[in-house]
């Protein structure tokens, strides 16, 4: 339940600038807030009900239309048919131009609907058994283990010791490493819904805001001194329990208030470049009409001013005009795991070799040092083991801590319990006396223990390079374990050496002293901890190497390699930390293992301006172009590098680098950064994400690509395009994507094309016509032209056009800046499509019209008139715009074959049909026994044959043409594909005689190796050591020691309700 809520003031925000890690202007503080805890509501905060769909059932109508209308072709659509509502203003009639605009505007909208239906969707399973919806500001929840947080709530108690919980906020940062969360010492212990029930007192914290990684507030309880409530005790909305049985919590933020909804974005109306380009020409052509209108009235009254006197039998009528008429276009979260390598020529092997095994059994020289390698493993870790039922879980802060105590094939590693300063096994115990976690800073931790013998003993494990220079003179197996180190590192694993160093009794008292009195010093403690450790952490001897593969999803580093070649540029957003990141790059094969690599990590805006600067006067010349660097950058220097005054310089530096890794970023950050290169950089962006923390950047790019994984669906669900794992991009871009827009861009082209052709022919009959309004053609023919009689075409080609075999496009990633460059569709393309039109329109009208220019008396004895000619007319151009179609289609298949010659068809029996049916239905008495008239004459058949082919001579020519003086890429592999299957061998061959793979090679753009002098050596690493696993949270709410020390794992959990 929750109180009243009544304003506080007086709270001074904590300054963690990684809170606030994003240039976008601050929203308006909001009111801080009182909640009062058991007891009745008197204000009311916003509900938990949220809704992330682009339509409301008030919303849609509106919002739908305008998506709709602000198309130029629907905008003109609904002109023309209001211009036609009028009487007696269009020839055509009333209606056939509004019935398919509906019909249109209706399929589209029930696609839309269907589309945004699932995002409706909320997670049910509360410990009240309420729906997410009904929780409310001051409720006491539980949340058990597994599920999501439902709010943003105060951490009151948790199943485990000390109040502590694990959760994943992959949702929020993208991090699958669990964070640990902390509940306050006063209310540790309130575990029972009695106690849970006589709490009493107010939480007041700050107002909702965005900042992921802030919070202050207070907690006062009645009758004790209040206590205060930081980011440590907060479970935000999105994260997900992990390893904990249970929690209970206060609500303190729901539904929009909360910090996930914070950073989400509102989905935006997208519009492709294709469409863009579109409007603009049809707003283009929209004038061009006006202008032919206008052309026409001057024309009729010119015309009826000198000639209407003379032609007595001319009836004065209104004049009205039909224009042009243009129809309707119609990675897995990571799981380190060791990695099965095969074995090197020095014998490296995995834990479940069975040679390590057969060794200690057999009491082989290594076999010491086997059980020290594997003691060490089993001892030196942050994992907390904990039975359930006969399985054993694991708690791990990482994947990479956890992966090396649940290898389940290897029979070696022994289960342990951790009890209060002591790890127990089956048969031994050992003293844990002293413990330095592990951190990016100091890439290593280490553990001083009593074995059973009583030996005092250092084991640690760490990087390589900080592991090697504290390794002792008579250290045994360095050459070997290098050799390893640099096999592992370029396969691209995480490696950790392991080392230990027997203590004496005097030594470690010595260095206790010194401990005790750093760990308890005010000032500058961290220093002299680390000082400490230095006198201790020396003369290792070393007992061998792990490898641990940040196994993403299969194919990423290939897909990556392939998108490159298609000169893509790829940059990675991710929440989680510089060192996880850089390994990640390594993983994935986007960084390289000879690339230089720009560290931006700045604490100012002064301070990151100077930076970006002095590299892109580094850079010099090489300043705009691709350079063989990447770009790595924090979210709290990436706050200031997208500041007004310093976006430009990081745009142009990151443009200059191969490859740019963006670490410790928002969702709002994401959001921004993708926005900063669609407006600045002015290219097409795509965003691919698996999490709601990705929902944002994916609604900003102009395509937004949604992975369904363990993450959840909310990427999914925000998406332009939803793909199972990462390497289907591969197809998806490059097969698919370059196919879709070569259909798109053809079906566009042909259907201006097609009723250019048709609609222009009026105007040339209006110079015949006396500008009298007349038209040529029957009305429903012209209605049904786009409908009927040429709507197969458009299909086929928008269907099933492909350029090449997909194949060819996956073998040619270059194939795919016929995409990038829009060479199929600009302006230049689409006025040649508009004026090839024009000149068949010329050739259709003008060459049948001057065959039957004076009247014939047919062998019926009728006479022939303008319909005569125009259903003449009519037929040649449904020939001649179907055989376009065939001339445009690259890939024929049996529909391609049935919409050429089928609408030719279907035209010719409609309009014998049609010539019959009146009297019987009163319609169309013009058309009676016109078929007959027209079919019956030799002069249509010899035109049939002449008109179409003189039509399309003229492109046949213009294309043989262009294809004999500059032959394209494009071109190149589609005659290699008809040699191929012609010769009916797979292996390609250019015209020179070489292998497609070696053009491919040619046509790759080389890369420039930088200098490594070229760069400030303060932030520059040219080559970076061997990645090491430690990968959890650092700085959180509990000390990896604390944690170790406050379990005893011995003792069964309390299950309390």
């Amino acid at each position: 339940s929750a109180g009243p809520v009544r304003p506080s003031s007086g709270y001074k925000k904590a300054e963690d600038e990684m809170s606030r890690a994003t240039s976008v202007g601050d929203q308006l503080e909001a009111p801080a807030r009182t909640i009062y805890l058991n007891q009745p509501h008197l204000n009311k905060f916003r509900d938990n009900q949220i809704s992330t769909a682009k339509y409301s059932v008030l919303t849609f109508l509106p919002r739908f239309l305008y998506e709709q209308i602000r198309r130029a072709a629907n905008a003109f659509f609904l002109f023309i048919a209001l211009l036609q509502q009028i009487p007696d203003v269009s020839p055509t009639g009333r209606y056939t131009t509004l019935v398919p605009l509906i019909i249109i505007l209706t399929i589209a909208g029930i696609k839309e609907i269907v589309e945004d239906f699932v995002s409706f969707l909320l997670r049910n399973g509360m410990w009240h058994t309420i729906m997410w919806k009904e929780v409310a500001v001051g409720d006491i929840v539980k949340v058990v283990n597994g599920q999501y947080l439902p709010a943003d709530m105060a951490l009151l108690s948790s199943s485990e010791p000390q109040a502590m919980c694990y959760v994943e906020t992959a949702n929020l940062d993208g991090e699958t490493n669990l964070k640990i969360r902390q509940g306050l010492s006063h209310t540790a212990d309130m575990q029972t819904r009695e106690v849970l029930m006589k709490l009493s007192g107010t939480i007041e914290c700050e107002g909702p805001n965005r900042h992921l990684y802030d919070f202050t507030g207070n907690l006062h309880i009645d009758g004790k001194s209040p206590v205060p409530l930081g980011p440590d005790q907060i479970l935000l909305r999105g994260t997900q329990l992990r390893n904990t049985q249970w929690v209970f919590g206060i609500v303190v933020y729901t539904g929009h208030d909360t910090k996930l909804m914070q950073n989400s974005t509102k989905a935006p109306l997208k519009r492709s470049n294709v469409e863009k380009v579109t409007n603009v020409q049809i707003l283009v052509l929209f004038g061009i009409l006006l202008v032919m209108a206008l052309v026409s009235s001057v024309g009729a009254l010119y015309w009826n001013g000198s000639q209407g006197g003379k032609n007595w039998y001319i009836k004065k009528m209104g004049k009205c005009w039909d224009g042009v008429h243009f129809p309707e276009l119609t990675r897995e979260p990571s799981s380190d795991d060791f990695c099965r390598m095969p074995p090197t020529p020095s014998d490296s092997c995995d834990f479940d070799d069975p040679r390590l095994l057969k060794n200690i059994e057999d009491r082989h020289p290594t076999a010491p040092c086997i059980q020290e390698f594997l003691t060490l493993l089993a001892v030196c870790h942050t994992v907390v083991p904990e039975k359930d039922g006969e399985n054993i879980i694991y708690q791990a802060s990482s994947p990479g801590e956890g992966s090396g105590l649940s290898v389940p094939r290897c029979p070696l590693l022994w289960v342990f319990a951790v009890t209060l300063g002591a790890v127990v096994g089956p048969m031994t115990t050992f003293l844990s006396f002293s413990f330095s976690y592990p951190c990016s800073d100091r890439k290593r931790m280490s553990v001083i223990v009593r074995t059973p013998s009583g030996q005092l003993r250092l084991y640690c494990k760490g990087a390589d390079n900080v592991i090697f220079e504290r390794l002792s003179k008579d250290s045994k197996y360095m050459e070997e374990t290098l050799c390893h180190l640099e096999y592992f590192a370029t396969e691209g694993l995480r490696t950790l050496c392991v080392a230990y160093a027997d203590l004496s009794e005097r030594e470690y008292e010595e260095w206790l002293k010194v401990y005790q009195e750093a760990s308890t010093i005010l000032k500058d403690r961290a220093q002299r901890l680390e000082e400490c450790y230095e006198i201790i952490e020396k003369n290792l001897l070393l007992l061998g190497a792990t490898a641990i593969e940040d196994r993403l999803q299969a194919g990423v580093p290939e897909t990556i390699a392939t998108l490159l070649k298609a000169e893509i540029k790829i940059w990675v957003l991710t929440g989680d930390k510089q060192e996880t990141a850089i390994n990640i790059g390594y993983s994935c094969r986007l960084v390289s293992q000879n690339m230089a690599l720009i560290l931006l990590k700045e604490d100012s805006l002064d301070a990151t301006r100077a930076a970006i600067t002095q590299h892109c006067t580094d850079l010099g010349n090489l300043l705009g172009k691709e350079n063989d660097v990447a770009l790595i950058i924090d979210g709290h220097t990436l706050k200031y590098a997208l500041s007004f005054e310093v976006r430009r310089s990081f745009l142009d530096l990151a443009l200059s680098c191969k490859a740019v890794i963006c670490c410790r970023v928002s969702p709002l950050q994401k959001s921004e950064i993708v926005d900063v290169v669609k407006k600045r950089v002015k290219a097409i962006t795509l965003a691919i994400g698996d999490g709601a923390n990705d929902v944002g950047m994916i609604q900003t790019a102009h395509v937004g690509v949604g992975i369904s994984g363990n993450e959840g669906m909310q990427a999914t669900n925000n998406s332009d395009y939803a793909i199972a794992q990462f390497s289907y991009l591969e197809k998806l871009l490059l097969v698919h994507g370059a196919w879709s827009y070569n259909r798109v861009t053809k079906c566009i082209l042909y259907c201006f094309y097609k009723n250019v052709v048709l609609y222009i022919i009026e105007l040339w009959f209006a110079f015949v016509n006396g500008f009298s309004g007349q038209i040529l053609f029957e009305r429903w023919c012209i209605g049904l032209y786009n409908v009927i009689f040429t709507a197969l075409p458009p299909f086929t080609l928008g269907i099933f056009e492909r350029s090449c075999t997909q194949e060819s496009m996956l073998r040619f990633p270059q194939l795919y800046k016929i995409t990038q460059n829009a060479e199929g569709f600009n302006t230049k393309v689409f006025w040649g499509h508009c004026i090839n039109a024009l000149v068949h329109s010329l050739i259709l009208f003008w060459f049948p019209m001057k065959a039957l220019e004076h009247d014939t008396a047919l062998a019926s004895g009728h006479a022939t008139d303008y319909l005569f000619v125009g259903n003449i007319v009519y037929t040649y151009v449904v020939v001649t715009v179907c055989l376009k179609a065939g001339l445009e289609t690259t890939a024929w298949t049996k529909f391609s074959h049935l919409a050429v010659w089928g609408s030719m068809l279907i035209w010719l029996v409609f309009f014998g049909v049609y010539s019959t049916i009146w009297p019987t239905i009163p319609i169309a008495p013009d058309m009676k026994g016109q078929a007959t008239m027209v079919l019956s004459s030799a002069h249509f058949w010899l035109g049939l044959f002449l008109v179409p082919t003189a039509c399309l001579m003229e492109d046949v020519a213009w294309r043989a043409a262009q294809h004999t003086c500059k032959k394209t890429l494009l071109e190149e592999v589609q005659e290699l594909e008809t040699k191929s299957r012609v010769m009916g061998k797979a292996m390609l061959r250019d015209s020179n005689g070489r292998r497609m793979n070696e053009r491919d090679r040619l046509l790759k753009r080389l890369s420039r190796k930088t200098p490594p002098t070229l760069f400030r050596g303060g932030s520059i690493q040219q080559c970076v050591p061997h990645g090491y696993a430690f990968s959890q949270e650092e700085h959180g709410a509990v000390t990896q020691e604390e944690i170790v020390r406050a379990y005893d794992t011995t003792k069964k959990k309390s299950r309390k309700k």
